[in-house]
């Protein structure tokens, strides 16, 4: 089989996957509501009304159809073990939607995806950058636990924001637009094939997201996951490629990564603490994240979600300027100024909300 050189792969790959995803759409609509697969209101929903949640079966096929067909296997061997753990997060997913699934089964199937991306994939974080003084980890056997621990964690936290309109797949559009620009000026044009792939997905599923109309549909968990998937991908990849210094080098690149993923992680670290504190399981669902408070004080689900990618980009831009500090110094200040944005953000949730003691976003549900 022929290949197009990389540099023009690009175009057909992001056209093709966006096609795909977008196109198959309106179809799946209609099969969710022949088959009643709805994501029904509740008390711990966003929304009000029956909305099909099998949205994640576009994105999936949008980007395993792009790569599988016009990326070239030879150039990036990874490919068929990324195509084989989308698979495995992609039947999970969408037994999860269909027919919820016990979270040991379902952190197993994750496990599972992510040994297959380390092993015979060989997508593995190898050092720390000099982070707690860490260059190499120096045994294979820490790196695939240190890798397996961030696959799990961005695959769920990816699934834990998804939770109005719009916010989940902003951020990865968000992410592989970082990831995918900094692949093709630093010279990984090959690398950048996964995001193009990625970013055809997320944009034809996301008009669809935000819209009110009868095609509106969900990510649902086989979306959320397989986003935070293909995201844990392109993060590996980028923080391995900066290893070497090279004039289009970035330094603190595992701060930068967290920079650019900081609402789903910082988010999730700061919901479990407010779980435990109270004396609940972190893992039990709640009203307690980030875009909850924005809708507590009256933003829409638009609204929110593009507050909260502004932010994100304040972030990414801030690390960025910020690179060639001390790396310790780095996270501190970006922790730092995380807490203290949500801390205001709960404060003005209690003062709009004063004449109740529940409508604080930390208040147990």
């Amino acid at each position: 089989m022929v290949y197009l050189p990389s540099e023009i792969a690009i175009y057909p790959i992001f056209i093709a996957s966006f096609i795909v995803a977008y196109l198959s759409i309106p179809s799946i609509v209609r099969v969710a509501r022949q088959k009643k697969f709805f994501d029904d209101p509740s008390h711990r929903k966003s929304h009000v009304r029956q909305i099909p949640t099998l949205g994640g079966i576009a994105i999936f096929a949008g980007f395993t159809m792009a790569a599988g067909a016009l990326i070239n296997h030879n150039s990036m061997p990874s490919l068929q073990y990324i195509l084989v753990a989308c698979i495995i997060i992609f039947f999970i997913g969408i037994k999860d939607d269909i027919q919820i699934i016990a979270p040991h089964k379902k952190l197993m199937g994750q496990i599972l995806a992510a040994l297959v991306l380390i092993i015979p994939g060989n997508l593995n974080f190898t050092n720390l950058h000099g982070f707690l003084h860490i260059y190499d980890y120096g045994s294979p056997i820490v790196s695939l636990f240190i890798t397996l621990f961030v696959i799990i964690l961005i695959i769920n936290s990816l699934n834990l924001i998804d939770g109005i309109d719009g916010l989940a797949s902003s951020v990865g559009i968000l992410a592989t637009i970082f990831f995918g620009s900094w692949f093709y000026i630093s010279g990984n044009v090959e690398h950048s094939l996964i995001s193009a792939a990625t970013l055809g997905a997320l944009l034809g599923f996301f008009r669809f997201n935000l819209s009110n109309g009868k095609y509106k549909i969900f990510m649902g968990d086989t979306g959320s996951m397989l986003v935070g998937l293909l995201l844990v991908v392109q993060v590996i990849m980028f923080n391995e490629l900066n290893k070497e210094t090279t004039s289009f080098s970035i330094n603190s690149a595992p701060v930068i990564s967290f920079a650019v993923l900081i609402i789903p992680l910082y988010d999730t670290l700061r919901v479990f603490i407010i779980r435990m504190s109270r004396g609940r399981s972190p893992f039990v669902a709640d009203k307690n994240h980030l875009h909850h408070c924005m809708l507590k004080l009256g933003f829409s689900h638009v609204q929110s979600t593009l507050l909260i990618v502004l932010v994100n980009i304040v972030f990414i831009a801030l690390a960025l300027f910020l690179q060639n500090i001390n790396m310790y110094l780095l996270i501190l200040i970006i922790l730092g100024l995380a807490t203290i944005l949500s801390l205001y953000l709960e404060k003005a949730v209690r003062t709009n909300g004063n004449h109740t003691k529940k409508s604080s976003c930390a208040a147990s549900e």
